[in-house]
């Protein structure tokens, strides 16, 4: 089997070094990939992407998760260009604007108002603001580890960030309900707001699915102290539940954060939230000049019509258990020992005794120049373009994977 060549991608490189700090830069940026990763794409289709030198991949990352029907949905892609016929930036919203709103109300058990923005961190923060407006108070609470944009107040890395930004944060251990409580006696009368994502899905760790008991137990803390529980769906939304993520445990949040697989492709976030902080909503202030565009509230509006009219979700279950199963079923042929956690859709493979993810970055180096592109140390996901046959595809390449690993690294 040919392996991939990259001859356009290094020069593209080394191009947007001497223009951009550090080039790519960000959770897209492949620096800290293994060699078979392309930097730079030139196109999409269904379930394949194919980068700047012509290299074609069955794509498990789905731009990192906002593909969810499959990259140029026919769809969402007359949507939006009907709209972009018409103009797609103006003094106020099209009528898109309203009807998405509408759409979210509807579909989700605890939304009664709609509220967007451009990109995940808009909406967390959002969210995080309108709690403390509503409550008074400043206290917030959330995972240790757990990533929920990259605005000062939650962004992983120190540089340019200063101890007042993120001052007024008490941390807890996902799924932990007791560390919960410790963190809500440290905040007092002071809480404003617990956020949690539906499940835990840190970068560089396995995931870890959310024990019912422990989310059952976070919305009783805060009808017990008035906090506002928030969940950052921002990852998880419309792959688990079109209800939102936390639907199937029959656990409802009072604000949720939206955005990734909304608009299939399309830059957009929203927030959804109960009544009684509807006039919260309206006190906060965050606006932006392209928040109101008209081609991706289109595209919104299209994805969850389409999402909902299918049995997608149900679809990407299915496929994502399929992969599942293969895999495990090779790793066993070859003696290798892998963990795969989270939901099937949202799926990540780890190996046993690999801390320093020695084997991840071979495994997915060789699957990525034979043409699958999974990712090392970030979840993947699941679309509703993958099929059986994409599957099939990619058990052929990981079976190799697989038998590169054990050559190199050995049994185990």
């Amino acid at each position: 089997m040919q392996t991939h060549t990259y001859t356009r991608n290094a020069t593209l490189v080394g191009r947007a070094k001497r223009v951009v700090p550090g080039g790519v830069y960000g959770h897209q940026s492949a620096a800290r990939l293994p060699d078979g990763f392309p930097q730079f794409f030139a196109r999409g289709e269904g379930s394949r992407v194919w980068d700047v030198d012509g290299n074609e991949y069955i794509d498990y990352m789905c731009a990192f998760g906002p593909i969810v029907l499959g990259h140029r949905h026919e769809a969402v892609e007359r949507a939006v260009d009907e709209q972009r016929r018409a103009g797609a930036c103006f003094n106020g919203p099209t009528e898109y604007w309203v009807h998405l709103a509408e759409l979210l109300v509807e579909i989700t058990p605890h939304a009664d108002w709609a509220w967007f923005a451009k990109n995940g961190t808009d909406a967390t923060t959002f969210a995080v603001m309108l709690a403390r407006a509503h409550t008074g108070k400043k206290q917030l609470l959330r995972a240790r580890g757990a990533y929920h944009g990259s605005a000062p107040w939650c962004t992983p890395r120190s540089a340019g960030v200063t101890p007042e930004d993120q001052a007024n944060q008490i941390f807890y251990t996902y799924n932990d309900l007791d560390s919960v409580r410790q963190a809500v006696a440290q905040a007092g009368d002071d809480l404003a707001a617990i956020i949690v994502s539906p499940f835990r899905h840190d970068a560089w760790f396995d995931q870890e699915e959310v024990d019912p008991a422990f989310a059952r137990g976070v919305r009783e803390l805060c009808d017990e102290t008035g906090a506002v529980l928030i969940l950052d769906d921002v990852r998880a939304g419309f792959r688990i539940d079109l209800g939102g993520s936390w639907v199937p445990i029959g656990v409802a949040p009072d604000v949720s954060a939206y955005s990734k697989a909304i608009a299939n492709g399309y830059p957009l976030a929203a927030v959804v939230g109960r009544e009684e902080l509807r006039a919260a909503a309206e006190e906060v202030f965050m606006t932006g000049s392209f928040w109101f565009a008209g081609a991706e509230m289109a595209a919104a509006v299209a994805t969850i019509q389409t999402l909902r009219a299918t049995n997608a979700i149900a679809h990407m279950k299915r496929i994502g258990q399929m992969l599942r199963d293969g895999l495990d079923a090779q790793a066993r042929a070859h003696g290798l020992r892998i963990r795969q956690t989270g939901p099937v859709q949202i799926p990540f493979l780890t190996f046993v005794c690999d801390q320093h993810f020695e084997r991840s970055f071979t495994f997915s180096s060789e699957a990525a120049k034979r043409g699958v592109y999974l990712h090392p140390w970030h979840n993947w996901f699941l679309s509703a373009a993958h099929t059986e046959e994409d599957v099939a595809a990619t058990l052929e390449i990981t079976d190799i994977a697989f038998q590169v690993v054990r050559q190199v690294h050995g049994e185990g």
